[in-house]
């Protein structure tokens, strides 16, 4: 799931190499913190929050996959 989030921030972004993936683990569900640069805050988050909802759209659709909950968190 890291390695997802993070393709789909640095294919978006005009800085890739600011982007930080980090994932907190527990029993049932993951939380994945999103960090990118201030100027590409924006771009991740989208118009009224739509880039930003649709990564949690495919991010909960592959980790129903493998029968598990994943939250992300947008960092500032």
């Amino acid at each position: 799931m890291k390695e997802l989030i993070k393709f789909i921030a640095q294919e978006l972004v005009d800085f890739p190499d600011q982007v930080s993936v980090e994932e907190i683990e527990g029993n049932q569900t993951s939380v994945i913190e999103l960090k990118v640069a201030k100027e590409d805050l924006g771009k991740v988050i989208g118009k009224q929050g739509r880039t930003a909802r649709a990564m949690r759209t495919l991010l909960s659709a592959a980790s129903a996959k493998i029968k598990k909950r994943s939250v992300l968190e947008i960092i500032e």
